[in-house]
């Protein structure tokens, strides 16, 4: 079985080339965050445009999971062939272009196929700049993988916030397509970059377009969907938050609007604080107890965030949450590309987009049934389940 943390084999490369490498590689995750963050905050808008009912927008918004979903594993075969910085490249071309189509839409259904085209980039740029940077990680040495979702991170904030003050001032179709510009003309000054440097390769593996694609043994593979779970588990969490953190401190502590809205606010800056800090925590503790660390951490700030009966205990408990699941959705990604590169990354991204699609449905089915407090506590669940998963597999992060 092959091992996680065995001594890299990567050709070697000029530190030069190399930092440059990790600022560009930083640029599409930031990019990535940014355009994404924009489209999410003119939904309402669209909405009304379209004149879909919350039924029919849900079914189109569905669009883009399809999309991503479908096109993660196309995506890896596609860096095993072409080069994971061709098709990060490519991808941020079609995410740039797909951003405009929304707003140029007038039905529900054919808001849902602009939306795909939306989901094929954003779930291609997602797997492929993620293999850039497992082959990154692999040649530097160094856990600097939280450091590119903490961009991602930043960029969704920026986004988001810029798009909340233009909200009001701006269209959507302008403010839709400004995003499309911005997003090619920062696509052609960075890819332009990214193309000229040679990707780190590992000694023994075949040049994109030069071989035939590995097969993976089972117990690798399936190895790698025990750090897709991970991802699942992570990306549930954050999802959860997302849809409904804001509704039950309004709905079950009687919070006011804006105060309800700071929930995710704290949530999200914590992720970024997390994640921007996630380079030296890895250093210092490594991966398996960063893992274990960070789901237990998790999972005492969600249940202060369900249960706690003060909004700013509330608070609190959604900031301890964001810094707990900062790091382990990136880790589980290394962790999956380091043992089979683009189709690790692939699967392990599938799966997490997978739990960030599975969170807000499942909370909302348990908050009917039950609860949305007793809901929310699924979330310490699952954060309890990738710690667990991250104890029992710390064989394989520490052999070799």
């Amino acid at each position: 079985m092959p091992l996680i943390n065995k001594p890299s084999t990567a050709t070697p490369a000029p530190d030069r080339a190399l930092s440059r490498l990790r600022l560009v590689i930083t640029v599409f995750f930031a990019l990535d965050g940014f355009l994404f963050a924009g489209w999410i905050v003119r939904i309402p808008a669209i909405k009304q445009r379209t004149g879909a009912s919350a039924g029919t927008l849900g079914l189109a918004l569905l669009g883009v999971s399809a999309g991503a979903v479908l096109t993660m594993m196309v995506t890896g075969r596609l860096c095993h062939r072409y080069g994971s910085h061709r098709v990060t490249v490519g991808c941020a071309v079609l995410l740039s272009l797909s951003i405009a189509l929304p707003p140029l839409t007038h039905s529900a259904l054919a808001l849902g196929a602009t939306l795909v085209v939306l989901g094929v980039g954003y779930g291609g740029l997602n797997v492929a700049f993620n293999s850039a940077a497992v082959d990154l990680v692999a040649a530097l040495r160094r856990p600097i993988m939280p450091s590119f979702h903490a961009a991602f991170s930043l960029g969704g904030m920026i986004g988001a916030g810029l798009g909340g003050l233009v909200a009001g001032a701006v269209s959507p179709t302008r403010h839709l397509l400004g995003l499309t510009v911005t997003g090619l003309l920062v696509t052609a000054v960075a890819g332009r970059a990214l193309l000229r440097i040679e990707p780190p390769v590992p000694a023994d593996a075949p040049r994109p377009g030069k071989g035939t694609r590995r097969r993976l043994p089972p117990p690798t593979r399936w190895l790698v969907v025990v750090f897709g779970l991970i991802a699942l588990c992570t990306a549930y969490g954050e999802g959860a938050m997302a849809d409904w953190g804001a509704l039950h401190l309004q709905q079950d502590l009687g919070a006011r609007p804006g105060l309800a809205a700071a929930g995710y606010s704290c949530f999200a800056l914590a992720m970024t604080i997390g994640r921007a800090s996630g380079t030296a925590l890895l250093e210092r503790l490594g991966q398996t107890r960063t893992l274990v660390a960070g789901g237990a951490t998790a999972a005492a700030g969600t249940l202060l965030g369900a249960l706690a009966p003060s909004v700013w205990a509330v608070l609190a408990g959604f900031a301890i949450t964001g810094l707990g699941l900062a790091n382990l959705f990136p880790v589980a990604v290394e962790r999956a590309g380091a043992l089979a590169g683009p189709s690790g990354v692939a699967i392990a991204s599938t799966l997490g987009y997978g739990g960030m699609l599975l969170g807000p449905p499942a909370i909302g089915f348990m908050a009917d049934w039950f609860s949305l407090p007793t809901a929310l506590t699924s979330v310490a669940i699952l954060s309890a389940v990738a710690a667990l998963i991250g104890f029992v597999t710390r064989r394989v992060a520490t052999a070799g």
